[in-house]
């Protein structure tokens, strides 16, 4: 599409894919960059997922949105806790040896407190041909955020490395 331009940021060069190389904690671009964010099963991988969530709301465009999904009980609170480390461990308890959390019912509070206007589409509640339309996992729940159109005075900010750095 010639009005499209696909950005895909990872911490290394994975694929033909990738577009861009960054940490998603202090993302290379600068504030309200992007009319659309898509952040599918990367949060959990990441240490200060707060951090990362305000540079998701940082350089989206003010009414823009952004999907965001997570591995997710909706029975319980997010489970976290920082001293696990060993990869065996995190398997048994955040079902991946990489993740580092296993989100819950406070996600959606994670989301709000960056700014974003938040709303959970629960996959039980998508249409199974959609679900499969779009390779959707049976369990694939997506918070779909905006950004107020008015809040671009409120969350214009510097980068993390340029915070860091001051």
């Amino acid at each position: 599409m010639p009005n499209l331009e696909f950005v895909s940021v990872d911490l290394k060069q994975s694929g033909s894919h990738v577009t861009t190389i960054g940490n998603v904690v202090d993302l290379p671009f600068a504030n309200a960059s992007f009319d659309v964010v898509i952040c599918i099963h990367v949060l959990e991988h990441v240490i200060d997922d707060r951090q990362a969530i305000d540079e998701l709301f940082r350089v989206l465009k003010p009414g823009a949105w952004a999907l965001i999904s997570v591995p997710l009980l909706l029975d319980q609170p997010t489970h976290e806790d920082r001293s696990i480390t060993d990869p065996n461990d995190r398997q048994r308890l955040f079902g991946e040896p990489t993740h580092v959390r296993f989100y819950g019912t406070d996600m959606a509070d994670r989301l709000r407190k960056a700014g974003f206007e938040v709303t959970l589409d629960l996959a039980s509640r998508i249409p199974l041909d959609k679900r499969q339309r779009f390779a959707l996992r049976d369990d694939e729940n997506i918070f779909y955020c905006q950004k107020s159109p008015n809040e671009a005075a409120k969350h214009d900010r510097k980068s993390f490395s340029d915070r860091s750095q001051a």
